[in-house]
C-alpha cells in the first residue's frame, strides 16, 4: 500500500467517527493525523470515499468556514445538504449555521 493509499485509510477511520448531526472540517481531520498542511489531501480522499466498502460518511466533512465545498461530488444537486439537514444540520446558501454548535473536532474528541 503506498502512503497516500494509507493516509486515506486513516482519514476514512476519523470521518467514520464523526458523530451523526456534527460535521468537521478537511484541516481538523488532517490536523488530528499529524499532518497539519494536507487539508486538501484530506478532500481528496473524501472524492475518493464513495469507493470504500465500509461507508464514509463524506458529508460531514466541510471547509473550515462550514462550506459545502465538496458538494459538487455528490450525485444529485443537494445530496450533501439534503444529508446534512437529514441529521439536523442547518444550511443556508451552502454554509452550515451555528457551525460551532455542531463542529467536531477529532482531536478533542478521540484520545
Amino acid at each position: 500500500m503506498n502512503a497516500s493509499a494509507n493516509f486515506f485509510e486513516k482519514v476514512y477511520d476519523v470521518a467514520r467517527k464523526i458523530p451523526f448531526g456534527r460535521v468537521t472540517s478537511y484541516g481538523a481531520i488532517a490536523t488530528y493525523l499529524g499532518a497539519a498542511r494536507s487539508a486538501r489531501m484530506v478532500g481528496w480522499a473524501m472524492n475518493n470515499s464513495h469507493h470504500q466498502k465500509e461507508e464514509v460518511p463524506a458529508h460531514r466533512v466541510v471547509n473550515k468556514q462550514g462550506l459545502l465545498t465538496g458538494k459538487h461530488h455528490f450525485e444529485g444537486t443537494n445530496l450533501m445538504q439534503q444529508l446534512l439537514e437529514n441529521e439536523g444540520v442547518v444550511i443556508v446558501n451552502n454554509q452550515i449555521q451555528n457551525l460551532e454548535t455542531v463542529f467536531w473536532n477529532p482531536t478533542k474528541e478521540l484520545k
